[in-house]
Protein backbone atom coordinates (compact mmCIF):
# COMPACT_ATOMS: atom_id res chain seq x y z
CA UNK A 1 0.00 0.00 0.00
CA UNK A 2 1.26 3.91 -1.07
CA UNK A 3 2.24 5.67 1.63
CA UNK A 4 3.08 9.70 1.63
CA UNK A 5 5.62 11.33 2.80
CA UNK A 6 5.60 15.15 3.80
CA UNK A 7 8.68 16.69 2.72
CA UNK A 8 9.32 20.27 4.51
CA UNK A 9 11.98 22.91 3.92
CA UNK A 10 12.15 22.53 0.27
CA UNK A 11 14.03 25.11 -2.03
CA UNK A 12 12.02 27.49 -3.77
CA UNK A 13 13.52 26.04 -7.40
CA UNK A 14 12.74 22.42 -6.48
CA UNK A 15 10.71 20.75 -9.09
CA UNK A 16 7.84 17.85 -9.04
CA UNK A 17 10.26 16.59 -11.50
CA UNK A 18 13.75 16.96 -9.03
CA UNK A 19 11.40 15.75 -5.97
CA UNK A 20 10.41 12.40 -7.88
CA UNK A 21 14.36 11.88 -9.04
CA UNK A 22 15.59 12.13 -5.89
CA UNK A 23 13.48 9.99 -4.04
CA UNK A 24 13.67 7.34 -6.32
CA UNK A 25 16.91 6.39 -4.67
CA UNK A 26 14.72 4.81 -1.51
CA UNK A 27 12.32 3.11 -3.95
CA UNK A 28 9.36 3.56 -6.48
CA UNK A 29 7.75 6.64 -6.22
CA UNK A 30 3.73 6.80 -7.14
CA UNK A 31 3.51 10.41 -6.99
CA UNK A 32 5.89 13.87 -6.48
CA UNK A 33 3.88 17.36 -5.67
CA UNK A 34 6.06 20.59 -4.72
CA UNK A 35 2.80 22.33 -2.98
CA UNK A 36 2.29 26.00 -5.05
CA UNK A 37 0.59 29.37 -3.81
CA UNK A 38 -2.46 29.44 -5.78
CA UNK A 39 -1.95 33.43 -6.57
CA UNK A 40 1.31 33.46 -7.27
CA UNK A 41 2.40 29.63 -8.50
CA UNK A 42 5.43 30.27 -6.73
CA UNK A 43 6.64 27.22 -4.39
CA UNK A 44 5.50 27.33 -0.73
CA UNK A 45 8.76 25.70 0.43
CA UNK A 46 7.15 22.18 0.97
CA UNK A 47 5.40 19.18 -1.02
CA UNK A 48 4.25 15.28 -0.95
CA UNK A 49 6.21 12.58 -2.05
CA UNK A 50 3.71 8.88 -1.96
CA UNK A 51 6.34 5.70 -1.70
CA UNK A 52 4.59 2.34 -3.11
CA UNK A 53 5.52 0.85 0.08
CA UNK A 54 5.39 1.14 3.77
CA UNK A 55 8.50 -0.18 3.62
CA UNK A 56 9.84 2.11 1.44
CA UNK A 57 8.43 5.70 2.77
CA UNK A 58 10.14 4.58 5.71
CA UNK A 59 13.94 4.10 4.46
CA UNK A 60 13.51 7.68 2.67
CA UNK A 61 12.43 9.03 5.90
CA UNK A 62 15.74 7.40 7.33
CA UNK A 63 17.78 8.39 3.88
CA UNK A 64 16.59 12.20 3.47
CA UNK A 65 15.40 13.85 6.56
CA UNK A 66 17.96 16.16 8.04
CA UNK A 67 19.42 16.23 4.28
CA UNK A 68 20.55 18.95 2.34
CA UNK A 69 18.64 19.08 -1.05
CA UNK A 70 19.33 22.53 -3.76
CA UNK A 71 21.13 24.22 -0.77
CA UNK A 72 17.87 23.56 1.90
CA UNK A 73 18.02 20.87 4.42
CA UNK A 74 15.28 18.90 4.34
CA UNK A 75 12.56 17.36 7.08
CA UNK A 76 10.99 14.32 5.88
CA UNK A 77 7.77 12.52 7.86
CA UNK A 78 5.33 10.52 7.65
CA UNK A 79 2.33 12.56 6.05
CA UNK A 80 -0.68 13.06 8.93
CA UNK A 81 -3.91 12.16 7.31
CA UNK A 82 -6.04 15.19 6.22
CA UNK A 83 -8.45 16.22 9.00
CA UNK A 84 -5.98 15.56 11.83
CA UNK A 85 -3.46 18.02 13.79
CA UNK A 86 -5.21 21.14 13.88
CA UNK A 87 -5.39 23.11 10.84
CA UNK A 88 -7.48 26.29 10.08
CA UNK A 89 -10.16 25.37 13.26
CA UNK A 90 -6.81 25.93 15.67
CA UNK A 91 -6.45 22.59 17.26
CA UNK A 92 -6.98 19.29 17.06
CA UNK A 93 -9.37 19.31 20.16
CA UNK A 94 -13.19 18.38 19.77
CA UNK A 95 -13.94 19.60 23.25
CA UNK A 96 -16.07 23.09 23.58
CA UNK A 97 -14.27 26.00 24.79
CA UNK A 98 -17.31 26.65 27.26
Amino acid sequence: MAQKLFIGGLAFSTSNERLREVFTQAGAVESAAVVTDRETGRSRGFGFVEMATAAEAEAAVKKFNGQELDGRTLKVELAKPAGLGGGARGGGSSRSRW
